[in-house]
């Protein structure tokens, strides 16, 4: 798979994912963030796939929740977002649930084992070497954001792949 004419810019914000083939993908990637307060690492990590997704045209979809949710998010993450052109001033962290993973394609962890008891029989990827959002937004923006890019473009890859089979290419 190839990326295209388009890179990564130098501050991580999306840029264009264009596979050589059976571009692009149409089936649905449901992918569930989980961390501990639901209002951070996973906020982060989803609201920049849904960007890419929507900035690629995919049918590709991303929550976040937590076992323990944040009533809101923290001052640090509404900023650093906000300095990356992504608007969360109006979410609330939600509680983790069964019925809110019962969609989803895969589950990515941030150190936090709570979608495991709830969705037994879902893949599992755990990213928990994720530095603290708290002790510096930019160093776990890019950590996060890397991830996610290269989670976005295996997906893609993936379902392309799907399509070919399914179209016998």
């Amino acid at each position: 798979m190839s990326c295209g004419s388009a890179s990564c810019s130098a501050d991580h914000t999306p840029a264009a994912f264009a596979p050589d083939f059976a571009w692009p993908p149409t089936a649905t990637q449901k992918v569930a963030f989980v961390c501990l307060h639901g209002s951070a690492k996973s906020l982060i990590a989803a609201a920049y796939f849904n960007g890419l997704a929507r900035q690629h045209g995919l049918d590709f979809a991303a929550t976040t929740s937590g076992p323990e949710p944040d009533s809101e998010v923290p001052p640090n993450v509404i900023e650093g977002l906000r300095s990356h052109a992504i608007d969360v001033g109006g979410y609330r962290p939600t509680m983790i649930s069964a019925a809110g993973l019962a969609d989803a394609d895969l589950i990515v962890s941030f150190a936090c084992d709570a979608g495991m008891p709830l969705a037994p029989a879902k893949p599992v990827e755990r990213w928990d070497e994720c530095p603290a959002v708290s002790d510096d937004f930019e160093t776990a923006w890019l950590f996060i954001t890397q991830r996610v890019e290269r989670l976005f473009r295996r997906l893609a890859q993936e379902t392309a792949m799907a399509n070919c089979a399914e179209q016998g290419q």
